[in-house]
């Protein structure tokens, strides 16, 4: 018996440890009602953009329901966040989209495309599984928030120009967001403009704004949906040129495994990285941002493994790669969600449709679900935030733009590993090239000041007291070196050149190696280096590397003060 009770507790805790069970177990019953109004009300935003976000992706309107009720329920189980919405996203679809269509054949195989799709929410679900248990979630911080802007600025200008054509009742075939625009133009310029269309459409846009803008509280896209269904009916415009949605197919999705080709892994694996890094740094914006309002924690690596699930059981039911959404979350949040109930409702209801009303958004023009892509792009874009990269600092505004340009010029998928280079490329430029200067007294003040901030900075004659603001490593090692020689050769003669070391977090061998060889130089011009500060790990790793063997190890202080004062000791004349 004692063995069973051990066994059945270990069970049990297992249970307790998956978020979904815990969160069961501490649900209260005062948060049942608001926890299904707010499911309700997230159903009204789920459908139309799941089936819009689908289409987005070039894949049918279905499967963005298929993906909306797994990615829900997987989330439930797994996630750690107590209202966060994950489903299909504006941000996600043109990567699906620009992975799966060029491995689909030049007819447009509807079926391929779902496998390849599903195989790619597969692949997601992987990176994001085998990333949490080797907990890299600090891979999200590889895109840097200037990059971030340009990159979903280029983001919002794709979808935007490439769901014009639908609005306006038209296709454009193209490769490029160049090419689109040129065939955007030229079908404009011919009349291919199908008024009923372009009236839907802008009109829809419009009023998903207005609503949004002056009645925050309704659902502005189930609002616009609607009445667009009834346009259509009323006014008969599938007989005026109005594309459909058509008939939706009835009941769930069967469990699929998907069937690719062994050719296909490696690009899909592709769009897989940039995809899971886009959705992971969307998921922990999105799970800080709520989570500060309601005074929790996020946990990042828990907050990738529930994504990875989220995925997993989206791509085993026909669906394809999700994120968290913020206006989703937003909308739970504002109806009164409570916990995870909330979406679980969600699926519970659109599950429904789709077994008791498949046909209910059979007349739903494609120009309205193009509308509500668009509005959600515009989202996407940070006018603001971009204007203020110009006015504070032209270095990441440039960056920015370069994000913004791969997007642009060079595809989505090009675009993030661009803003990914870009990021890191900027993060080692300020480490090759760090800031660094010369600190003098200043009176009325303590301690020492760079000069360039405090001209009238008095410094000792003999002495220099140099400041380098970064870890002295192989890339920047001979810059430092530079800089010591030219304040060896400045007039006066310095006899002590002291580094203020407390930035210098590291010291590598190759830069040891430039240390030793500098200090021997200055050695042979009379001149001591001296550090002063230098922190105890990048002590002993200096020690490890025998440099105290040229550098005195008398020459290494706690303080600059302590530095200066050693140094006016040594040099009592040149204080008279």
């Amino acid at each position: 018996m004692p063995d069973e009770a051990r066994g059945r507790h270990a069970v049990l805790s297992r249970l307790r440890a998956v978020p979904g069970i815990r969160a069961l177990s501490a649900y209260r019953r005062a948060w049942l009602v608001r926890d299904l109004t707010a499911g309700v009300v997230l159903t009204t935003l789920l459908v139309p953009q799941g089936m819009a976000y689908a289409e987005l992706a070039g894949l049918p309107a279905i499967t963005g329901l298929y993906t909306t009720i797994l990615c829900l329920l997987g989330y439930a189980v797994c996630g750690p966040s107590r209202i966060l919405v994950l489903g299909p996203d504006s941000s996600l679809g043109p990567m699906i989209a620009a992975t799966v269509l060029p491995l689909v054949a030049s007819g447009g195989d509807a079926d391929r495309a779902v496998a390849l799709a599903s195989m790619l929410a597969l692949m997601v679900a992987a990176i994001m599984i085998l990333a949490s248990v080797a907990k890299l979630g600090f891979i999200a911080d590889l895109i840097s928030k200037p990059t971030m802007i340009g990159y979903m600025n280029g983001l919002a200008l794709t979808i935007l120009i490439g769901q014009l054509p639908k609005l306006l009742g038209f296709k454009v075939d193209a490769d490029n967001l160049i090419g689109e625009c040129v065939g955007l133009v030229e079908k404009i310029a011919d009349g291919a403009v199908v008024p009923a269309a372009a009236a839907v459409g802008v009109g829809g846009i419009l009023l998903v704004l207005v609503v949004q803008r002056w009645l925050p509280k309704v659902p502005a896209v189930l609002v616009m949906v609607v009445l667009a269904i009834t346009a259509v009916a009323v006014l008969d415009l599938g007989g005026h040129g109005v594309d459909l949605v058509g008939e939706l197919p009835e009941g769930f999705p069967p469990f699929t495994v998907p069937d690719i080709r062994a050719s296909d892994l490696v690009p899909l694996f592709g769009g897989a990285l940039g995809i899971a890094l886009v959705s992971l740094a969307d998921t922990i914006s999105n799970a800080s941002a709520f989570a500060a309002r309601g005074g929790q924690e996020v946990q990042g690596n828990q907050e990738m493994a529930a994504v990875g699930a989220a995925n997993l059981a989206a791509g085993l039911f026909q669906g394809f790669p999700v994120s968290a959404s913020g206006s989703r979350t937003a909308v739970a949040e504002r109806a009164g969600a409570r916990s995870q109930l909330t979406g679980v409702v969600g699926a519970a209801l659109i599950v429904l449709m789709l077994v008791l009303a498949p046909g209910i958004f059979r007349n739903l023009p494609q120009p309205a679900l193009a509308a509500v892509v668009i509005t959600a792009s515009l989202s996407l874009a940070d006018l603001p935030g971009t204007v203020r990269l110009w006015r504070q600092r032209r270095t990441e505004f440039l960056l920015s733009v370069a994000a913004f340009l791969g997007v642009a010029l060079l595809g989505v998928l090009e675009g993030i590993a661009i803003a990914v280079a870009l990021s890191v490329l900027n993060v080692f430029r300020r480490a090759w090239w760090p800031y660094n200067t010369v600190l003098g007294r200043v009176q009325g003040l303590e301690g020492y000041h760079d000069i360039r901030s405090h001209p009238q900075a008095e410094q000792l004659p003999g002495l220099v007291i140099h400041r380098f603001d970064a870890p002295l490593f192989f890339a920047n090692a001979k810059a430092f070196r530079d800089e010591i020689r030219r304040l060896a050769r400045t007039t006066p003669k310095p006899r002590w050149i002291v580094i203020a070391a407390e930035p210098m977090t590291d010291v590598d061998t190759t830069a040891s190696d430039v240390l030793e060889e500098l200090d021997l130089e200055l050695n042979a011009e009379h001149i001591h280096l001296v550090f002063a500060e230098l922190k105890d790990p990048v002590r002993r790793k200096i020690e490890r590397y025998e440099l105290t063997r040229t550098i005195d190890p008398r020459h290494f202080f706690p303080t600059v003060e302590a530095a200066v004062a050693a140094f006016r000791r040594a040099s009592p004349l040149d204080d008279a």
